[in-house]
């Protein structure tokens, strides 16, 4: 475990191979199947491709070891609530980065780009058997709202 000093920041068009690296690490954490082999540009467009960009990241960086989290989020509305509200889309530190008080940062600054969008909401999603991030998640004082994620191709 590192002891060196965290800053959490807007992605730059440079950490694009470490995001990519960690959604990778994200995927393979969550047992979910690899993302696509063109992954650096999906995301680079998605992330950099506009000046009002509809996905955005945050990076956690530690002083001595580089870029060890990231966070995506991006604006979603509720038919239900009427409302838009921010969807955290991810939230993933590598092994070994965990316990540092990282987390609530990244989570801290999604919540941030929530108020900064005029958003009074930050939702989100993680695994039923994830039992370390639902306590995170509670310890935050976030409520959860039981469904199930469903995929269907459009094609």
């Amino acid at each position: 475990m590192s002891t060196g000093a965290v800053r959490v920041r807007h992605a730059r068009p440079a950490d694009l191979p470490h995001i990519v690296q960690l959604v990778v690490e994200h995927a393979r954490y969550e047992q979910a199947e690899q993302p696509p082999a063109d992954l650096a540009g999906r995301l680079g467009s998605l992330l950099f491709g506009t000046a009002t960009p509809r996905l955005r990241c945050f990076v956690a960086e530690l002083d001595d070891a580089g870029i060890i989290g990231y966070a995506s989020c991006a604006p979603e509305l509720s038919t239900w609530d009427g409302a838009e509200y921010l969807a955290m889309d991810c939230l993933f530190l590598r092994d070994g980065h965990r316990g540092l008080r990282v987390g609530p940062m990244l989570v801290e600054a999604v919540r941030a780009e929530a108020r900064v969008l005029g958003l009074t909401e930050v939702q989100w999603q993680t695994p039923s058997w994830n039992a370390d991030a639902i306590r995170f998640y509670d310890r935050l004082g976030a409520r959860a709202k039981e469904k199930r994620r469903f995929f269907l191709s459009a094609g």
